[in-house]
């Protein structure tokens, strides 16, 4: 089993995800790469056919340029599409601050300084070995910035982390149960590992808990008869909990 992280977001929901796994992150990072490269060689081209005669100051420049191009590639993009770059869209992980907010300017900055440290300059071996051995799959970089990558979407029944997100208010969703304010933060964190339980070891126990936490709901909440599908039910109800009391 994969190893995950809980991350508390801002709507004061705790969430488990799935960390990303160093097979993902290097194939993003390889991925992007490609992208600056490719994007490089045809500026280098470019600037060839308008000066054939570079001198030696043209080379320095352009090998400065290179790392300009590299290090703003994953800054702005990490900041317009919120912790994915093109290559991290393709393997469908992202970054995200351990407090549950979206990277700052300061984060993604932070995090490509240091990719010279800990992935380029050595080849990725420190940061492919940090990433293996600490508890939140961490590089230097993400260390100093308090962030870590993500699989949003590891599962048929695990929440995205975009799903949580985009749930900001009343008027782009509308609760199903608002009955659901009757209960706690303590329940809906019950339902949520109760979910994550079942989807990580999908037993006749947990599907008898399940069941139960079902029957047990449905007095409390008003509800007569019973859900046709017990998941997608649960997690409605923490979907509207997550509107209703943020």
């Amino acid at each position: 089993m994969s190893p995950t992280i809980e991350i508390r977001t801002t709507q004061n929901v705790t969430i488990e995800y799935e960390l990303a796994g160093l097979r993902e992150r290097a194939m993003a990072w390889l991925l992007d790469s490609a992208i600056v490269g490719s994007g490089y060689y045809l500026f280098l081209l470019l600037i060839m056919m308008v000066a054939p005669g570079m001198d030696n100051a043209w080379g320095v420049f352009i090998g400065i340029l290179l790392f300009l191009a590299y290090f703003l590639y994953h800054i702005l993009f990490e900041i317009i599409r919120r912790g994915q770059s093109p290559g991290k869209m393709a393997m469908n992980i992202k970054v995200v601050r351990l407090d549950g907010k979206d990277p700052e300017w300061s984060d993604v900055t932070l995090r490509a300084l240091l990719q010279l440290v800990d992935s380029i300059f050595c080849l990725g071996l420190v940061g492919g070995l940090l990433i293996k051995t600490t508890a939140k799959a961490q590089r230097l970089g993400d260390m100093a910035a308090n962030t870590t990558l993500i699989k949003l979407q590891s599962s048929t029944h695990a929440f995205r982390l975009n799903d949580i997100l985009n749930i900001s208010s009343l008027q782009n969703y509308t609760p199903v149960y608002p009955q659901v304010r009757n209960l706690s933060e303590r329940d809906m964190i019950f339902v949520k590992t109760v979910l994550t339980r079942l989807n990580t070891y999908p037993n006749q126990a947990h599907e008898e808990l399940l069941e139960d936490l079902v029957t047990k709901l449905m007095p409390i909440l008003g509800i007569e008869h019973r859900p046709f599908n017990r998941i997608d039910f649960l997690k409605t109800l923490l979907k509207d909990y997550i509107v209703l009391t943020r």
